[in-house]
């Protein structure tokens, strides 16, 4: 694939943000794309959700994001054109193709491919070098650990040495817990960096059988914070694991501990190192969600900076949140490596006095790749990625997961789970990670685990009446249209196969699906039972690892389903968060 470079400098600039906050102006970069003017006094880099995509990806941005209530027509909540509006990015421009869903394919031959952790060692070396020795911090959100057949199998063993090569100083987590304690455990004894978490704390009952904790006292189960002092001055960085981790997923995998927004502990700690450790710069490493981060934002004071992820936005202007006690920047740094924030901080005045942010697509095509971590990948992969690279299948179409009601690599996993498991309806998790593929693309078995790769994949068949598959479908989307965001998780809607319905996101619980139907016409009834497959149940399972049941599909060569995504999507028609269906 031949790049212009010139596409890319005619288009991509830094995006800044000073203490007035204005409007973004992204145009020409007469120098390089990654020239950064150096400013003010400390430099923090921020990568979250990579998912282990240890290479560039092609991942396509959704083209349904819907914000309601006060989230509508507000970042994250934006798509297609009134994201570049918003964003003052001009269509056709190498940002467009970054941070939006349109003309994906025909952008994706012109660009490329983004991340890679070769190209995103080359780029933070570079930005690092750029401010000089001591004067920069690098930081990972969280879901650095999950996403790949070869992490699953490594349980993130992989993805640690990847992250001490890249020089990550501290991280948060999400997936990482779904390796269970002891693996969490022995790969922070490998990690040269910090795990930090304030929201982890020990149940009574494991409190009092004296399990292992960070702070025994209090039975904080991770370090909550570290303070680094860049350029004589005190940054304090504050750990947020994601919150729901024993409702998102089996509780088996964290049976001690118990997790929670904790504002309340958060403000406590804030407080501690504003007063008591007299930090110049309080900075909060949230793997929240970026709507949950806007409210908390507005709740507790004396954050500086939230440095966001979980929900993959990728926002290339900080939200402004006023406060009772000022101004907190809130930003989100998408997914799968495709971007790095770089937070530039004045604090000349012993406080946080200025900022500049930029989110920068990292095109691969543009960035050589490390050769340290160039030859750490291929040594990590080594047999493993010949074992999973024989072609099972082919995409017939452009591929893809995000989007808030289905994308088209979820109709392949739901036609597979239908067709191999002899099901009416199958269900499958509206997970946000996983890659794009693009049509003609040969499809591997590392391809199908980049969908699949958990450590609860077993399959399931049973028998659902009407009633509790509505009730199902009620709940996902209560937890992704909720109107307060404390109560959603993340995530995107549950995925069907052989089953439509209508979805009303801006009523109220209980009230949002409607007119289901089976694939055949049949309206779907309340008493009558299904049968319906599915996986990634929070239930232990015993059926076949999903990853085979999509493989066994691929390999028989059986001609594709081409379903629609079966939902019709009703009351958002002038809702800038919907581009289109998916």
């Amino acid at each position: 694939m031949t790049i212009r470079r010139r596409d890319f400098l005619k288009a991509t600039g830094a995006a800044t943000l000073s203490a007035g906050f204005p409007r973004l102006a992204r145009g020409a970069d007469n120098a390089s794309v990654y020239d950064i003017e150096r400013f003010g006094d400390a430099r923090i880099l921020h990568i979250t959700d990579t998912h282990a995509q240890l290479r560039p990806v092609f991942f396509r941005e959704p083209s349904v994001n819907l914000g309601i209530g006060a989230m509508a027509g507000n970042p994250p909540h934006l798509v297609g054109k009134a994201f570049l509006d918003r964003f003052g990015i001009r269509p056709d421009s190498a940002d467009a193709y970054a941070f939006t869903c349109l003309e994906f394919e025909k952008a994706a031959g012109r660009f490329g491919k983004l991340g890679g952790f070769a190209h995103l060692k080359t780029l933070i070396d570079r930005l690092r070098g750029d401010v000089g020795i001591n004067r920069s911090m690098l930081l990972d959100g969280g879901d650095l650990w999950q996403g790949t057949g070869l992490s699953n199998e490594m349980q993130g063993a992989d993805m640690v040495e990847a992250a001490n090569l890249l020089g990550i100083e501290a991280m948060t987590g999400h997936w990482e817990f779904t390796y269970g304690e002891k693996a969490l455990r022995d790969n922070l004894a490998r990690f040269k960096g910090e795990f930090l978490a304030q929201n982890v704390f020990l149940t009574e009952e494991a409190a009092f059988n004296d399990a292992k904790a960070f702070d025994p006292a209090s039975g904080r189960v991770f370090k909550p914070n570290i303070i680094k002092e860049i350029g004589g001055y005190r940054i304090a960085v504050i750990g947020q694991a994601f919150p729901y981790v024993p409702i998102a997923h089996p509780k088996r995998f964290t049976p001690d501990w118990k997790f929670g927004i904790r504002d309340e502990e958060l403000q406590k700690l804030v407080d501690g190192l504003r007063g008591k450790d007299k930090v110049d710069a309080v900075i909060l490493l949230s793997h929240n969600g970026m709507d949950v981060d806007l409210k908390l934002a507005s709740r507790v004071t004396g954050i500086d900076v939230i440095l966001g992820g979980h929900t993959h936005d990728a926002v290339p202007q900080p939200i402004a949140v006023r406060n009772a006690g000022g101004v907190t920047l809130v930003t989100n740094a998408g997914s799968n490596g495709k971007f790095l924030g770089v937070l530039d901080l004045d604090l000349s005045k012993g406080k946080v006095a200025d900022v500049r942010y930029r989110l920068l697509p990292v095109f691969s095509e543009l960035l050589k790749p490390d050769a340290a971590m160039a030859a750490q990948i291929d040594k990590t992969r080594g047999a493993q990625a010949m074992a999973w690279s024989e072609k099972i299948g082919t995409a017939d179409r452009l591929l893809y997961r995000r989007g808030n009601f289905s994308g088209t690599m979820d109709l392949l996993i739901c036609d597979a789970l239908r067709e191999e498991l002899d099901a009416e309806i199958a269900l499958s998790p509206g997970f946000r990670w996983g890659t794009t593929a693009l049509a003609g693309q040969p499809l591997t078995m590392e391809d199908v685990l980049a969908q699949t790769a958990v450590t609860y994949p077993a399959t399931y068949v049973q028998r659902m009446t009407g009633g509790q598959i509505k009730d199902i479908l009620e709940d996902v989307c209560d937890n992704l249209f909720n109107a307060d965001p404390y109560y959603q998780q993340g995530g995107d809607m549950v995925r069907t196969g052989g089953l439509l319905y209508t979805c009303a996101p801006a009523e109220s619980v209980g009230h949002r699906i409607s007119d289901l139907k089976l694939e055949s016409g049949h309206r779907l009834e309340a008493g009558k039972h299904y049968k319906v497959a599915g996986w990634a149940s929070v239930n232990e399972q015993t059926g076949a690892p999903v990853w085979d049941v999509v493989a066994k599909h691929l390999r028989s060569g059986k001609p594709p389903n081409r379903q629609p995504s079966g939902v019709t999507i009703k009351g958002v028609d002038d809702n800038p968060g919907i581009a289109g269906q998916g």
